[in-house]
């Protein structure tokens, strides 16, 4: 990064130039730098992680007083606000392949929800494929972990492709989009708010077209 003084002939300049070169402005200081595209990996593993962390994110508000209080004592030991602690903490626990807690620390002893009808049905589409389910008795079921890979596959981080809100008695569905034309396999389990994680719900497969 190089610092300017009246960039271009003047006292302030924003933006690029032929693609090449980024003109700014941090903290009261002018700087030139190299153009960069951000890349946007898509790793099995950071697709795991990105989808934990937007549950994280999305659910924090939902939470009572009382649980948002058992991460105060983390939050100051590490200077942190509650809500960095309660996401740091709970991706510590998704690194071991555990899934999230609303409250620290977490007792893996709740009871899961359970299925109306059986496992999820997944339903091939256009670039597509929709995997629907519904809870018939929620307990203390938080989330549903949705995997995707080869036949066989077993469930882990790294073919994690969603973790999303099932929480109550009703249906769900999960998109999957887009694909390339072709048959694709998944699993999921279920997980509750004190984060004890289900057995797999057994593999499932669509086609999309």
């Amino acid at each position: 990064m190089v610092k300017l003084f009246a960039p271009m002939m003047s006292l302030d300049a924003s933006g690029t130039i032929g693609e090449a070169v980024t003109y700014s402005k941090w903290k009261g200081r002018h700087y030139a730098r190299e153009r960069v595209i951000p890349a946007n990996p898509k790793s099995g593993l950071q697709v795991g992680f990105r989808s934990v962390f937007a549950f994280l994110a999305q659910n924090w508000a939902a939470l009572s007083a009382p649980e948002k209080a058992t991460y105060d004592a983390l939050a100051d030991s590490m200077a942190v606000s509650p809500f960095n602690a309660y996401v740091r903490l709970n991706q510590r626990r998704w690194r071991n392949f555990k899934p999230p807690s609303q409250e620290t620390p977490a007792t893996e002893s709740g009871t899961l929800g359970a299925w109306n009808g059986g496992a999820p049905a997944a339903t091939g589409g256009v670039a597509s494929v929709q995997i629907d389910m519904t809870i018939a008795t929620a307990n203390d079921n938080w989330g549903l972990l949705i995997f995707k890979g080869l036949t066989g596959f077993d469930t882990a981080i790294a073919n994690c492709i969603g973790c999303i809100l099932c929480d109550t008695a009703q249906a769900y569905s999960f998109l999957d989009s887009p694909l390339t034309a072709g048959q694709y396999f998944y699993n999921s389990r279920l997980f509750t708010d004190d984060g004890k994680v289900g057995a797999e719900d057994g593999e499932i497969d669509g086609t999309a077209t």
